[in-house]
């Protein structure tokens, strides 16, 4: 018989704005990021946009800060950014999938939900469906795909990457050939239900994306197919065509260079958007005894640029959340020293800036600044090397938090300004360079006087043509204030 079960949606909902409200006085705890209501979350699953309302489940252990007890959580939304909690959706209960719910996706099947997810242990693929977004079923024809290919040596096989494909559908799962490199194995389906494995649809080099790709995303995108996999703690993506069931690669590079983004999951929502988010994973080694862990990147837009290359910029209803706006236009940025930008400052911001380099070698901002300067975080543009860095060596005086730099390519280009969106989210750092570059990062400061924000420019002066900043609002009632 098919494994079903259901929870109260008013009481689980009264029980999570509880867990909510006793973390809401953390201040490393995000306030307009989705976080879990207490406890560990990881990677987003099964996103998808049903009857004009989006759903995310996430990678979560209802029973503790730590990893463990994977289940899916569950949360839906009108707008992409403020979303209501509701029960857990599949939970370890059944022998295929007793030492984990692991990732996968969501797809609609002539009005139902289906739910295609990694079984543990050992790893196998699964279905599950619902009807309402509440109640689940398990079918008994799971596990719907037993095992990896005999006969092929693999070093993984979970979470499927499912799409329509004429009147069946196709799949990915992510896997590695032993000591070649990271493999996405492709399968069709006419039903969901039974499953024929090709072949691999695309093998990658260990010295290069490592010997196991997790999350795998294929999809197409303007007259491209991109591929996106996981591995080592880095996300990367592919840019290139799908024929005869077949990616060959034209150009690749990493999907988000800041070091705190993982596993981004995309879909394809009603306005046609390719859209995507990412595990923002905690980078202190103490976060477990705070009660929660993990959060969820803002949702990206990906397009396709005249380049080939991919571009992201956050969704539009990310705007909604803006508070009051502080414009400063036409401020030049001197070397020697940080020029403080006065009436900016804050640990739950966006800002918007555009800087003319000038002459500058280096040119950038300082976020969560002290006011002696203890603690801040750098976001810098190298002109001569072309690129950009996040500088977390003074980020935070808490020895638990990690430290260093990360960079990413980032090259100016005819005079092009540099065009930094970056949102600031108590210990979230997202940064956006021109459309083209990601960093994301974990920082935490300790200093509750942690909140300004300056300019600098070395080598040369540069010009700040005209720089937005908004405070942003909560996206939960039960937030904390934020400082100002």
């Amino acid at each position: 018989m098919p494994m079903a079960y259901a929870n109260s949606t008013e009481d689980f909902g009264e029980q999570a704005l509880r867990d909510r409200q006793a973390l809401a006085s953390d201040p490393q705890r995000p306030v307009y990021h989705f976080v879990a209501p207490k406890n560990w979350m990881n990677d987003p699953n099964g996103l998808i946009q049903l009857n004009g309302e989006y759903h995310l489940f996430y990678q979560h252990n209802p029973q503790g800060a730590a990893w463990g007890n994977m289940t899916w959580g569950h949360a839906s939304s009108r707008d992409l950014v403020h979303w209501k909690d509701l029960p857990f959706a599949l939970r370890p209960d059944a022998p295929y999938d007793k030492d984990g719910v692991f990732s996968g996706c969501m797809v609609n099947d002539a009005g139902t939900a289906t739910a295609v997810y990694t079984g543990t242990a050992p790893e196998v693929q699964c279905i599950a469906t619902s009807k309402d977004m509440l109640t689940w079923q398990k079918p008994s024809v799971n596990p719907v795909i037993p095992g990896p290919p005999p006969g092929l040596q693999v070093t993984g096989f979970r979470d499927p990457f499912v799409w329509k494909d004429g009147a069946g559908w196709l799949a990915v799962i992510g896997s590695g050939i032993r000591d070649v490199g990271g493999a996405i194995l492709l399968y069709r389906s006419k039903d969901l239900r039974t499953w024929e494995y090709l072949h691999p649809a695309f093998v990658g080099d260990k010295t290069k994306t490592g010997d196991m790709w997790e999350c795998p995303n294929l999809f197409a995108l303007g007259n491209k197919w991109v591929l996106m996999v996981s591995t080592n703690g880095q996300s990367y993506h592919f840019v290139g065509s799908f024929l005869d069931g077949k990616f060959s690669p034209e150009s690749e590079a990493g999907t988000d260079q800041g070091g705190g983004l993982y596993a981004p999951l995309t879909f394809r929502d009603g306005k046609g958007r390719r859209i995507m988010f990412g595990w923002l994973w905690e980078q202190r080694g103490d976060a477990a005894r705070y009660g929660w862990q993990g959060a969820q990147s803002l949702p990206r837009v990906i397009t396709l640029g005249t380049d080939g290359r991919l571009r992201y910029e956050p969704a539009r209803e990310v705007e909604s959340l803006r508070g009051e706006r502080t414009r400063l236009k036409d401020v030049s940025v001197t070397p020697g020293g940080l020029k403080p930008l006065n009436g900016v400052k804050g640990d739950a911001l966006e800002i918007d800036a555009h800087i003319a380099p000038g002459e500058a070698q280096t040119v950038g901002l300082v976020v969560r600044r002290s006011p002696g300067g203890e603690e801040e975080t750098r976001i810098v543009y190298d002109a001569k090397a072309g690129t950009l860095s996040v500088d977390r060596s003074q980020s935070s005086t808490d020895p638990n938090a990690d430290k260093g730099a990360r960079s990413a390519p980032l090259k100016l280009v005819n005079g092009e300004a540099l065009n930094l969106r970056v949102f600031i989210d108590h210990s979230v750092l997202e940064v956006f360079a021109n459309g083209r570059t990601c960093l994301t990062s974990r920082i935490y400061p300790s200093r509750p006087d942690s909140l300004g924000v300056g300019a600098f420019a070395e080598g040369g002066a540069a010009n700040i043509r005209q720089l937005d900043a908004w405070t942003m609002k909560p996206i939960w009632p039960t937030a904390a204030p934020s400082a100002r």
